[in-house]
């Protein structure tokens, strides 16, 4: 049901219609990272400069705060992505192409929190293939996730959708398209040349250390690519402003 405008003057922000729940989906998943890298880095499990996300929840204590919050941000992601598929559901109920796309966007953003579930339970350092497929699930079908809600952006203005929701989209997934690339030319550059043997397994990096650079471009890149996952949410805040139970 849409909310009238004066009972939306008359609340913050994050109490109109359903805003909260992207707002709480970045707010909880930024708190995860950020917890778990003060912990790691006092503990000195990790260097200070850029190192993997999953690396500041690989030992423990951080890793059962890591993991446990990550659980919560899949499920806050689960929900933020139903209750937009059911807008889109609702706005376009007989437009078959953005239905088809809507019910694409729906499986390919569960298997994108599914792989962010995994990635929180299986650290590196214990089965690294399970480590990784989780991550190619997370950022792999989250951005073409991103992709998609884009698509139905752009096919929903100007009509349901303002031309600038759908700029601000674009933009946000040329950005994760960017760091994405970024980051597997560098990750193959790293894995594939003749640096150290155990690269999978490090935890620390010294800037004498070979492949170190590389390294760093890698890191930067996921966490750029993180970001543009928390910016791409933050714009549902205003399309979620307007819905109720």
């Amino acid at each position: 049901m849409v909310q009238t405008r004066e009972d939306l003057l008359e609340m913050w922000w994050f109490q109109q219609g359903l805003s909260f729940l992207p707002s709480a989906l970045v707010i909880w998943t930024a708190a995860a990272f950020i917890f778990s890298y003060i912990t790691a880095i006092v503990l000195h499990h990790v260097d200070p400069v850029l190192p993997y996300i999953s690396d500041t929840g690989t030992l423990s204590p951080e890793k059962c705060l890591f993991g446990t919050m990550l659980n919560i941000a899949a499920v806050l992601c689960i929900a933020t992505i139903y209750v937009r598929y059911k807008q889109v559901h609702a706005l376009s109920p007989e437009e078959n192409r953005i239905i088809k796309l809507n019910k694409a966007g729906l499986v390919i953003g569960f298997l994108s929190c599914l792989g962010l579930s995994v990635v929180a339970n299986f650290q590196k350092t214990t089965i690294f293939v399970v480590h990784i497929c989780g991550a190619v699930l997370t950022f792999g079908m989250g951005s073409l996730y991103m992709f998609v809600q884009t698509i139905l952006s752009y096919k929903m203005q100007p009509k349901i959708h303002g031309k600038q929701i759908f700029w601000i989209r674009l933009f946000i997934l040329i950005w994760c398209g960017v760091s994405a690339l970024s980051m597997m030319i560098s990750s193959s550059l790293l894995h594939h040349g003749r640096f150290d043997t155990y690269i999978d397994q490090k935890l620390h990096w010294n800037p004498e250390d070979k492949g170190y650079v590389l390294h760093l471009i890698t890191t930067a890149a996921e966490w750029s690519m993180s970001l543009s996952f928390f910016g791409f949410f933050l714009t549902y805040i205003r399309d979620f402003q307007g819905l109720r139970k």
